[in-house]
């Protein structure tokens, strides 16, 4: 018998590499483009940051507008309110920073000086959940359950390169403060194949299945549709609903695929299984009388580790396999 290959060995860059498969089709910098575009007929439109243009590809509008880009140095909590001055007089900010600093460091300005006035301003925020491996100083696994307490709060977590393109004006479009997770770089294209089309507060049935349903957010999303596929080898019929507004929720479309019978219901995000999608649409389902058999897939409520990305989302219940795994795991 020949030994098995071994796999190769993943390089320091694995930690903040792309998570685009083998392969796959990515757009480059979609967020970037699209605020590009959005800004050409929207002069009231304005880019600002915290010293992180360059990781958040709002170098692109940048370089586009340099009259309106204000780049604010290694201080969020000043970035904020700067913004929330901005609004005030009438400008609609997008301000990019990574996620742990919009929400661990400078929480109390967005609630203080954004979200309490209900001012326009638009917080859109790279490394999400676990999409880089540099550790917990920056990996956001908590984001969402942060913002989602707090009032007025519009949050999405946006799929792939083509949701964050529809997001970039939806979002411009609705007043109101918005948090969104940010997917940068060379970034998937997957809802291309659904005829899909971004609405905030909408969920949508990407694919159905009479077996079991994977309600999921932002990059699991992906995962979800890469486990049905792959399950469905084993005969095993897997739906796909996608709901990238975390707040408001869908309930009405939760609601009408939870109630469907003999399915199992799983909640998939790349966030802590504390206080995000997963808990959110428990409640749902509890307060509407509605119990179907429920189980999460999420980060654990833990300090992660830093490694490699496939080694941790493997580690960590997220990948693709590991779903597919866990799933089988319990409809035995």
């Amino acid at each position: 018998m020949s030994a098995a290959t071994p796999k190769p060995r993943l390089k320091t860059s694995a930690m903040i590499a792309s998570i685009a498969g083998e392969g796959q089709i990515t757009r480059s910098a979609p967020f970037g483009h699209a605020l590009v575009e959005l800004a050409r007929n929207r002069p009231e439109v304005v880019g600002m940051t915290a010293d992180l243009g360059k990781y958040t590809d709002l170098h692109l509008f940048a370089k586009e507008y340099p009259e309106r880009y204000y780049q604010m140095g290694m201080a969020e909590q000043l970035l904020m309110g700067a913004a929330a001055g901005m609004a005030h007089e009438g400008s609609q900010p997008f301000v990019t920073t990574y996620a742990v600093f919009a929400a661990r460091r400078a929480y109390d300005f967005i609630h203080q000086a954004i979200a309490e006035d209900n001012l326009d301003v638009k917080i859109v925020c790279a490394l999400p959940g676990l999409t880089t491996g540099y550790g917990p100083s920056h990996q956001a696994a908590e984001d969402l359950a942060l913002f989602r307490a707090m009032p007025n709060l519009t949050v999405i977590d946006p799929c792939d390169a083509l949701e964050i393109e529809q997001m970039v004006p939806a979002i411009a479009d609705h007043r109101g403060p918005v948090y969104a997770r940010l997917l940068r770089g060379n970034v998937p294209l997957v809802l291309d194949e659904y005829d899909y089309q971004f609405e905030i507060g909408r969920a949508k049935l990407l694919r159905d299945g009479a077996e079991v349903l994977i309600i999921s957010t932002g990059i699991m999303t992906m995962r979800a549709l890469e486990t049905a596929k792959a399950l469905a080898t084993d005969r095993i019929d897997v739906g796909v609903l996608h709901v990238p507004t975390i707040k408001p929720l869908d309930t009405a479309t939760l609601l009408r695929e939870a109630r469907r019978s003999g399915r199992l219901v799983v909640v998939a995000e790349n966030h802590t299984v504390v206080g995000g999608l997963g808990e959110a649409v428990a409640a749902v389902l509890l307060t509407n009388g509605v119990t179907p058999p429920f189980r999460q897939i999420g980060l654990p409520d833990a300090f992660l580790d830093a490694g490699a990305l496939p080694t941790l989302h493997d580690r960590y219940g997220i990948s693709t396999q590991a779903m597919c795994d866990t799933i089988k795991g319990w409809l035995r």
